[in-house]
């Protein structure tokens, strides 16, 4: 796999940024995500998994956002 293809957001290492490629998640959680200023391009942070992985925190211009890790999973990014 090239170096620079989308890859899903969970599997950045912890701190690591990249860029949303693509957002595939159904068209309803799609509409909430995009509210709160989760875009293609947007610049994402991982912040940090829970205990057991589920849910996944990331941090998006400028502040924490909270998504399940089926939902992360859905969205790929592109490492800088």
């Amino acid at each position: 796999m090239p170096e620079n293809s989308p890859q899903p957001l969970t599997s950045l290492a912890l701190g690591a940024t990249a860029k949303v490629a693509a957002i595939n998640v159904p068209p309803a959680d799609k509409s909430r995500l995009m509210e709160m200023g989760l875009l293609v391009g947007t610049q994402v942070e991982l912040v940090r998994f829970a205990p057991l992985g589920d849910p996944v925190e990331i941090k998006v211009r400028g502040y924490n956002l909270t998504l399940r890790k089926h939902e992360a999973e859905l969205i790929l990014v592109r490492k800088p």
